[in-house]
């Protein structure tokens, strides 16, 4: 190891430290999201039945998928492109990136909206809800401006305003619950919980929001600030790199969204219901090594912007070593209680819930053990390599759901799920691996040649 490789790799111990405390801020308002979104489910499972709960979950999943697809992930565009002007002090250049990524989440909540609400209607029965429901579904779909935060996410990153996001994961989970308190006690039928949802969405972006522009003016950021000017000055590949993340984005929605509904639409609304309270449960077990993946993306895109590569791929190490180690006390846990846990929380309606769901478990620990590694490929700028594997992985998995689902039932979906997890791993892994022996070669001065040794 040369002596510039070793004092890049020595100052990984204290960033570690700083992914683990950031990861330890969000880990307080997710744990507190994970339970209470728990509870709203179970408010709307006792007082839905699991039908009608179905055709709950397949609405939100249908506007949640398309504010996941419309969205272009500007949060990671903001801390490629913006950390290095802002550690710089050149808040023009900082400018212009928030201005382009700006434009990217105006653009996407309009189309969101639009598709969103053709949909509900275009879509009635195939994904099913029917055209009774078609009229609340649109109406739910105006929620997807509110999904699309993706720049105030990103300036709260960049600024290590952990604590924003801690608050802001416990509140929309907190609005949800008490709206959902509140339709029960009145009585509402489905509409009233998508309601209740939609009032959270909005709610928790406006907290959002707010808290970036305050971050904004506090720097002085917005001082001179204009709609107008080129887009992409300064940015580099800033299309080709949006429109990545974006599609590797898109297709993680298959493991979640896209699921739901192909299963929905195959074995109907309660399945779809059992399939999304199982995953919830394994996504609350698997969150706090996952939230090490938020901490984790700033700390690697300034270490990427002072060019210490060997600390990067040291840091992504030791990260996936210390999501290991909780994802195995995760899947005991799952082991050993999740099946009573589901049955307590929901009720026995929902017992058959807990079959699949110690698959979807298993698909979230393996996901535990590579979470660094699309980070590390996207904050080296090989976003691209991301999509390829997740874009194999993706449509793999989906077009064997069908099969699966009709031939084994949800058992046979959890089992698909487990093994793309999986595949997914194992293709990240490649292209660090492959990216990092590309790195070293670089590195290495070239022999000498023979025709020259002797000639001094």
């Amino acid at each position: 190891m040369s002596a510039s490789q070793a004092e890049q790799i020595a100052g990984v111990r204290p960033i570690l430290k700083r992914v683990v405390a950031n990861a330890g801020l969000l880990l307080g308002g997710r744990t507190v999201n994970a339970i209470l979104g728990l509870a709203f489910m179970a408010i709307a499972g006792r007082a839905l039945g699991a039908a009608e709960l179905g055709v709950f979950v397949l609405i939100q999943a249908f506007g949640q998928f398309l504010g996941e697809v419309v969205k272009f992930q500007s949060w990671q565009t903001i801390l490629h492109y913006g950390a290095r002007p802002l550690a710089e002090g050149r808040v023009a250049e900082f400018q212009h990136v928030l201005r382009f990524t700006l434009l990217l989440d105006l653009a996407s909540t309009v189309l969101g909206i639009a598709v969103g609400v053709v949909g509900a209607f275009a879509f009635a029965g195939a994904l099913g809800w029917g055209p009774d429901e078609a009229p609340a579904a649109a109406l739910y779909m105006f929620s997807i401006a509110f999904m699309v935060s993706a720049t105030p996410l990103g300036l709260l990153r960049l600024f290590d305003r952990f604590d924003v996001l801690a608050w802001q994961a416990g509140l929309i989970s907190l609005i949800r619950v008490v709206g959902g308190v509140v339709a029960l006690a009145l009585g509402a039928s489905m509409e009233g919980f998508l309601l209740a949802a939609a009032v959270a969405t909005v709610g928790s972006w406006l907290y959002l929001a707010g808290s970036a522009v305050a971050e904004l003016k506090k720097r002085g950021l917005l001082q001179d600030f204009s709609w107008r000017g080129p887009l992409t000055a300064g940015m580099p590949g800033a299309w080709r790199f949006a429109w990545n993340t974006n599609l590797a984005s898109t297709l993680d929605v298959a493991f979640t969204h896209v699921a739901t509904l192909i299963v929905g639409a195959l074995v109907g609304p309660s399945q779809a219901a059992f399939w999304r309270i199982g995953r919830q449960v394994a996504d609350a077990l698997a969150k706090p090594a996952k939230l090490l993946t938020p901490a984790l993306y700033p700390e690697l895109a300034r270490l990427r912007a002072d060019d210490r590569h060997h600390a990067m791929w040291r840091l992504a190490r030791n990260v996936g070593l210390l999501a290991g180690g909780v994802a195995l006390v995760i899947l005991g846990a799952s082991a050993l209680a999740g099946p009573a846990l589901l049955t307590l929380v929901m009720g026995k309606a929902f017992a058959p819930a807990a079959d699949v769901m110690n698959w979807q478990v298993g698909a979230a620990v393996i996901g535990v053990f590579a979470l660094p590694l699309e980070p590390m490929l996207i904050s080296l700028g090989k976003p691209g390599a991301a999509v390829r594997v997740r874009l194999a992985v993706s449509a793999a998995f989906l077009a064997a759901l069908p099969f699966l689902v009709t031939r084994f039932g949800l058992i046979g979906a959890g089992a698909g799920l487990a093994a793309a997890a999986g595949a997914l791993a194992l293709g990240m892994l490649w292209f660090i691996l492959r990216e990092n022996g590309t790195r070293r070669k670089a590195a290495t001065p070239a022999p000498e040649p023979e025709s020259l040794k002797g000639d001094v």
